[in-house]
């Protein structure tokens, strides 16, 4: 058999601006409980090159071999039932494997984002015969959906489910089946052609809203650097692997800080009372803020938040959260927001 061809990925310290969508996606690799992101912004603003891009900073992790859902053999509670049944007789064998994004084409069905279960065979066997979903592959990895916007509402909702609880259950004919569903939900969208409902939107962790840039020397670089890669990806891909080893290696550290990171009360309270001012319904924000000023705090090494973590990602865990605007003229106070933060 053929070996794949797989295309080259653009290392993601070539990436030229777009600092907001960067750090976003950074601090879900980091963190990915902070509930993934979405990404708003015109075509041919490198939406889908930084996420593919991000794979390439991804960190190895131990597998259990042969598991359709790679769980993870140190941790039983997330296993799946086959895996958890191996670790309790003490057979399980294990691998190493990059984490890696996931793709889910907008055209997908139900059945090829959950997975199917044969109910013939459960009725004349008693066995559950599950043929797994993009979800089970999305395990432990990154699933990122290009034009979010234009997917199936329901699909969405799907999506978003098993995100919040890191399971996925397939319920047919009276007859269920659950596996492990611990993936990082990224989106990316064009808002030209259609929004998201706002009972969406406020699922997502962080959104960013990115623009084409004017500035003529920097769309120079980024035509440059777009022209180096495909003349030679390799010989591109080595000139940024400094670069690209020194942010592998801050994603792994503050991962390993994460844990060490407080916030005081003081901090917990403006994170409050920015979310009271913004307008943001539900505690939602109040505790994505809290996830993502902590990890910030951990990227940049430290393990006490401080005000500079609160201002440097209120707009990311506030735009899209505010209520009684149109979401494409959602904008954050800064004036207040900064009185809030002083």
């Amino acid at each position: 058999m053929s070996k794949t061809h797989e295309r080259p990925l653009y290392p993601f310290s070539a990436i030229v601006g777009q600092e907001r969508m960067k750090i976003a996606l950074i601090l879900n690799a980091i963190n990915p409980t902070i509930g993934g992101v979405l990404i708003r912004g015109e075509r041919g603003t490198a939406k889908s090159t930084a996420v593919r891009s991000l794979a390439t900073l991804l960190p190895e992790m131990d597998i259990v071999t042969g598991c359709p859902y790679g769980c993870n053999p140190n941790d039983p509670d997330t296993m799946c039932a086959d895996c958890r049944t191996k670790h309790e007789a003490g057979t399980i064998t294990s691998s190493k494997r990059k984490m890696r994004v996931v793709e889910l084409p907008v055209s997908s069905t139900e059945d090829k984002v959950v997975g199917t279960l044969d109910i013939g065979e459960a009725i004349k066997s008693g066995e559950k015969r599950f043929d797994p979903g993009v979800l089970a592959e999305a395990n432990r990895n990154i699933l990122y959906v290009d034009e979010v916007n234009l997917l199936n509402d329901h699909i969405v909702d799907v999506l978003l489910d098993a995100a919040a609880m890191g399971l996925n259950t397939v319920e047919r004919e009276g007859i269920s089946f659950s596996h492990p569903a611990n993936f990082i939900l990224i989106g990316t969208m064009n808002p030209e052609e259609g929004d998201l409902r706002p009972q969406l939107l406020d699922r997502f962790g962080l959104c960013v809203s990115i623009e084409g840039i004017d500035n003529p020397d920097v769309r120079l670089d980024i035509v440059k650097r777009k022209m180096e890669f495909d003349k030679n990806p390799d010989a591109f891909r080595k000139i940024f692997a400094t670069d690209d080893d020194e942010l592998r290696r801050r994603i792994v550290e503050a991962k390993a800080l994460l844990p060490d990171v407080r916030i005081s009360d003081d901090m917990l309270r403006r994170i409050v009372e920015i979310c009271i001012e913004a307008g943001v319904d539900g505690h939602r924000g109040d505790i994505a803020m809290m996830k993502v000023s902590s990890t910030l705090a951990a990227y940049r090494g430290r393990t006490e938040v401080k005000l500079e973590d609160l201002r440097d990602t209120a707009d990311m865990v506030l735009l899209h959260r505010m209520k009684k605007t149109p979401f494409s003229e959602m904008r954050l106070d800064r004036e207040k927001l900064d009185s809030l933060l002083s």
